[in-house]
């Protein structure tokens, strides 16, 4: 069966929906906060020298950019198709270069030509680096996209907070250009205290973030859901994580162009120097749930991420022994974080741990149509919500906030 039947036989088969499998991500400089339902055993599953696997990516067709040792499709997610005893597989990327407008919406396949978006999980036992990701005109100069995006901590999967939930956003109002470029110039002569001219913010359960492109930040140890653009695209400016983990120099320097090695310059014109101080950056960029109007009773839904154009997302929640129906203007991804039950032609289910390769059926992908249409979502429990978080691709039309 060749890969345009797969993906054609699949849609068909779900009726608008398929099934994505899970799509495991280590990072060699991170220590997984093992949050994410792995196997105890399978946190280490690739080799201790490509790290331990710390993430989970939902809706990729965006390879992950992991060095000279990244697997061959690491990053992308797959649609699995049950035909017959046999189970067959294709990379949703050659899935939607195939069904186009059928699975994406002409909205988006016109714009885009490919789904512009995927989230993931970020489980990391420490914060992270204070990192940058690049606007399009940085990025476009190594072939890739700038990248925004955005955090929410679901409760589902924080019932520890790790070592630092806390989370360093840009710098504080009063400091200099040249401050930051005295802490990039020190990168190599151990700790370059970048985060000691920032402010980090608390981390709650039930919130979330929005962070433009150009917007230094070093995420902190809460287990967090991150929809953002279609893009690997960054660079790590700070040299030592909390005096016991150093950052590779080739960090620093990762997604800058030949040409400008060693240019400090170019570093901090990546910077957005206007929002990295903004004094009301928390004002503007902190995001509490806002309810989502809704005809009928037996669900509730909320937008969780909802001030970035390049994506949104929802979490819906289907009460005990409630059979509902939820249109949505645009497709999307999703991923079950509580509960068990039945959507559309699907068994739909929570797992409570997963072994590495093992195929589950929390994961999927709803076709634009089929999301219009309205998808029927039964939840047969007496007593525990089904809780899916959504995830739509940019530009989406029922976001009027």
């Amino acid at each position: 069966m060749g890969t345009k039947s797969i993906a054609q036989n699949a849609l068909e088969q779900g009726k608008g929906i398929v099934r994505l499998a899970p799509n495991w991500v280590p990072r060699s400089f991170c220590i997984p906060g093992r949050r994410i339902k792995l196997h105890p055993d399978d946190y280490y599953a690739l080799g201790g020298e490509r790290g331990g696997i710390d993430e989970r990516w939902f809706a990729s067709t965006t390879p992950a950019d992991n060095g000279p040792l990244t697997g061959k499709n690491e990053g992308l997610s797959f649609i699995v198709m049950k035909d017959g005893s046999r189970v067959e597989q294709v990379t949703l990327r050659d899935a939607v270069a195939d069904l186009k407008d059928a699975i994406i919406g002409k909205r988006l396949w016109d714009t885009y030509k490919a789904w512009p978006m995927y989230s993931k999980f970020f489980d990391n036992q420490m914060a992270l680096p204070h990192h940058i990701h690049h606007r399009d005109e940085h990025a476009k100069l190594v072939g890739q996209n700038g990248k925004p995006e955005a955090y929410y901590f679901p409760p589902q999967v924080n019932n520890h907070g790790g070592d630092f939930p806390y989370t360093f956003f840009g710098f504080q109002p009063h400091i200099t250009k040249d401050e930051v470029r005295a802490c990039l110039a020190s990168f190599t002569k151990g700790d370059n205290r970048i985060t000691a001219i920032s402010q980090a913010f608390r981390l709650m359960p039930g919130t979330g973030w929005d962070v433009p492109p150009g917007v230094l930040h070093a995420p902190g140890s809460l287990c967090t859901y991150e929809p953002q653009k279609a893009s690997d695209v960054f660079a790590m400016y700070q040299s030592v994580i909390d005096n016991r983990q150093v950052v590779p120099q080739e960090l620093l320097w990762k997604d800058t162009p030949k040409d400008r090695a060693g240019n400090i310059d170019y570093l901090m014109s990546v910077i957005d120097w206007e929002k990295n101080v903004d004094p009301a950056f928390a004002q503007k960029h902190f995001m509490k749930p806002v309810p989502v109007e809704m005809e009928s009773r037996g669900y509730s839904e909320q937008w969780i991420c909802y001030r970035s154009d390049a994506f949104s997302a929802k979490e819906l929640t289907v009460m005990p022994g409630q059979r509902v129906v939820i249109k949505d203007a645009a497709a999307y991804g999703l991923i079950m974080m509580q509960g068990h039950g039945t959507m559309g032609v699907w068994n739909i289910e929570t797992p409570s741990m997963i072994r590495f390769g093992q195929l589950t059926s929390d994961e999927f992908f709803v076709s634009e149509s089929a999301a219009r249409d309205g998808v029927e979502i039964y939840n047969p429990s007496e007593t525990d919500p089904i809780v899916m978080l959504k995830h739509f691709g940019a530009g989406n039309p029922d976001l009027k906030l």
